[in-house]
């Protein structure tokens, strides 16, 4: 079981923050619930009562007596209710169907080009994401949300991406319409990289609370994870390591990082034009190309040496195409943070490989929907759910 929420629940003084507290999957009577929250029997009950209404809390067995009847146990029930997650990459798109613990139960992926366009990427997603829903019996009625990962800059509050360089025709679409003219819920949007993070940190690093994502792959880019929340700054443009500049770099006019430690930077250098043709030539153990990525880790360590010393993260996990060439790049990588930081930043800091595969995008984008859906600030919209009974009735 991953670790959707990513932080301990808050006293209940809401409906939805004693969802928050049921969260954690486990089974507690209405009595016990009292006493961790300090409300009312009666208070306690109206607001269980609702969450049974709804189906995101069901009965759990019976506590021990102590004394007359046995009391019930109710816990959150993650079955009743499902998101689907969308992780488009330059090349690929990924499509999943998850539970509200953060369970997979359907996926599909496929090769494609982000270069297509909104409407046939889109299209494909949404047509993939509602075969999977009928694969298990389930239906939009069904469904909380869609959260959606973009390989490039997206302006969270409207789902809007914003001049993503690797996106032509992109620009101010607007991605949550169009998937809801398809798949009528809540749609959230994000970079790829943030729903990385969150991917990554579900599956990896749930005691973590402090975790940058890093990506390297046809661009570079970061999520960073503090107090146990995603950070997308001001306007949802934190974490673009990739158009920070290089000023030592040789190449002439003082490049970005991705100009030299993206993809195809590192491909141009060995005669190549895609972040395929590097990890081709690593698995076929070219001595230059090994040489090139581990450079490109020393290059991108630059630039995390000084996060490392501004943020202070207790794990950095580095993840993209490249990194799944091998070790080269993320040992360049160490080589230099650990050289470049400050001794009490790099005292417990680990730097590794992702370890959540292709599903964690896919699991962020989830995570996303979830986590905002159920939010005690957002609880209100929750509960105007169709009942399970109004549901099978449709």
């Amino acid at each position: 079981m991953v670790n959707v929420s990513g932080h301990t629940a808050p006293r209940a003084t809401s409906t939805g923050d004693l969802l928050q507290i049921l969260r954690d999957r486990v089974p507690r009577t209405k009595a016990e619930i009292a006493a961790l929250t300090g409300l009312s029997r009666s208070t306690v009950s109206a607001r269980v009562d609702a969450l049974l209404a709804r189906g995101l809390v069901e009965p759990a067995g019976e506590a021990t007596s102590s004394g007359g009847r046995p009391p019930s146990r109710i816990a959150f029930a993650p079955a009743s209710r499902l998101v689907i997650g969308i992780d488009i990459g330059a090349t690929h798109g990924i499509v999943a169907v998850a539970d509200l613990a953060g369970s997979i139960l359907a996926e599909s992926s496929s090769r494609l080009h982000v270069t297509d366009g909104p409407e046939p990427v889109l299209e494909w997603a949404t047509t993939e994401a509602l075969t999977l829903l009928r694969s298990i019996d389930r239906d939009v009625a069904d469904l909380l949300g869609v959260g959606v990962g973009l390989p490039g800059p997206v302006e969270h509050s409207t789902g809007l991406p914003v001049n993503p360089p690797i996106m032509p025709g992109w620009d101010r679409f607007d991605v949550p319409g169009f998937v809801r003219s398809r798949i009528p819920v809540a749609v959230l949007v994000d970079n790829d990289v943030n729903i990385l993070a969150l991917g990554e940190h579900a599956m990896s690093w749930p005691d973590s609370d402090e975790l940058i994502f890093v990506k390297v792959a046809t661009g570079i880019g970061a999520g960073i994870i503090m107090g146990g929340k995603l950070q997308r700054g001001a306007r949802g443009s934190a974490g673009d390591l990739g158009h920070l500049r290089l000023p030592h770099a040789e190449a002439q006019g003082s490049p970005d990082l991705e100009d030299v430690a993206g993809g195809p930077a590192i491909a141009a250098k060995l005669g190549g034009t895609t972040s395929s043709d590097v990890i081709d030539a690593v698995r076929a153990r070219d001595g230059q190309a090994f040489e090139a990525v581990r450079q490109a880790g020393r290059d991108v360590g630059e630039v995390l040496a000084g996060v490392v010393n501004l943020l202070n993260p207790s794990v950095i996990v580095v993840g993209g195409s490249i990194a799944r060439a091998g070790e080269h790049l993320i040992a360049g990588v160490r080589e230099v943070v650990y050289r470049r930081s400050i001794p009490l930043a790099t005292q417990d800091l680990a730097i590794v490989t992702s370890r959540g595969g292709e599903s964690a995008g896919v699991l962020g984008a989830a995570i996303m929907v979830i986590n905002s859906v159920l939010a005690p600030e957002n609880f209100d919209a929750a509960l105007q759910l169709p009942t399970p009974s109004e549901r099978s009735e449709r």
